[in-house]
């Protein structure tokens, strides 16, 4: 075996092929030819005289010298990493890049202006914003940290309750002119809804009264969607009304362009959450984006404070 032709790069290029699952994935991340990938591959495999993956045409599956070898190629790397950035802070200094993922409306109306706020007062720091409502395998997307709006049931994360959002009925005036302003919940059930199909039971609407009663009522509508931002332009046209997050609808509100409905009855909030990857937590430039955000994250209109580490 050859040790001198095992580098960090090449480890680095393993680990993410692991993590990532495709040769094609890493060659994006890495911004080279899937054909490099290749070649680190082999390489490091001929530096340790025997295979760490099995090939098929379909999937690609650890070895036993592959998982030995992964696990400790991790390891070596966080040391790597850590005294990096042991030596950063001596001088400092905040360097490097966070990968950071987010849903889609929520980073496009609100976290962007953070990470450009955060980024004027840390120009070391590269940041990867990535925007999606999939709820992503952190380790395998390559991410750092996620935000994460609704129950979080992943147990291999550190999680981060920053707060809850609240969520308010709203249409525009001029459905409510076509179609009436509802008075009772159970009045909804005759009005066009918006629906947002990718929400587990967003058939029914859950409210509650000023007694504290609540009220399922049927939630349906023409028109069904899957993305925060649509559903925001569906309702400036008038499609239908919706429950929605009040960040992404507080501007309209204020201007007019919404109404809110039955504003003495309330919709539960919604944990807004911060998702850890373990290995990461403790590194500067992440640990900084994290107490960042955490703080930030208040300004957002209908955020309100409930934080606590799980």
């Amino acid at each position: 075996m050859d040790n001198s032709g095992i580098s960090l790069d090449l480890m680095r290029t393993f680990v993410r092929i692991v993590e990532r699952g495709t040769l094609s994935a890493v060659a994006r991340d890495l911004g080279i030819g899937q054909s490099s990938v290749t070649r680190h591959l082999r390489e490091l495999e001929e530096a340790l005289g025997a295979p760490l993956l099995s090939r098929t045409t379909r999937r690609m599956a650890l070895t036993e010298e592959g998982s030995r070898f992964y696990a400790r190629s991790t390891q070596i790397l966080q040391l790597v990493e850590r005294a990096a950035e042991e030596v950063r802070d001596r001088r400092g200094t905040a360097s490097g890049t966070v990968r950071i993922s987010c849903t889609a409306a929520l980073g496009v109306l609100h976290i962007s202006r953070i990470i450009f706020e955060f980024q004027d007062m840390y120009p070391g720091i590269d940041v990867e914003l990535s925007l999606t409502d999939e709820r992503i395998d952190l380790v395998r997307e390559g991410a750092d940290i996620a935000l994460r709006l609704g129950p979080v049931a992943e147990s291999s994360v550190k999680l981060r309750t920053l707060g809850q959002s609240e969520r308010i009925l709203v249409a525009a005036p001029a459905y409510l002119r076509a179609r009436g302003i509802p008075t009772s919940p159970e009045a909804l059930a005759d009005h066009e809804g918006v629906r947002m199909i990718n929400i587990a039971g967003s058939e029914r609407l859950q409210l509650l009264d000023p007694d504290g009663i609540e009220h399922s009522i049927p939630f349906g509508g023409r028109l069904r969607i899957d993305h925060g931002l649509v559903a925001r332009e569906a309702l400036i046209a008038g499609r239908g009304f919706a429950p929605a997050h009040r960040w992404l609808v507080d501007d309209l509100l204020t201007n007019g362009t919404l109404e809110a409905l039955l504003p003495d009855h309330h919709i539960r909030p919604v944990p807004l959450s911060l998702l850890i990857v373990p290995d990461r937590a403790d590194i500067r430039r992440v640990r900084l984006l994290i107490d960042f955000l955490a703080d930030k994250i208040l300004t957002i209109p209908g955020i309100r404070r409930r934080a606590s580490w799980a």
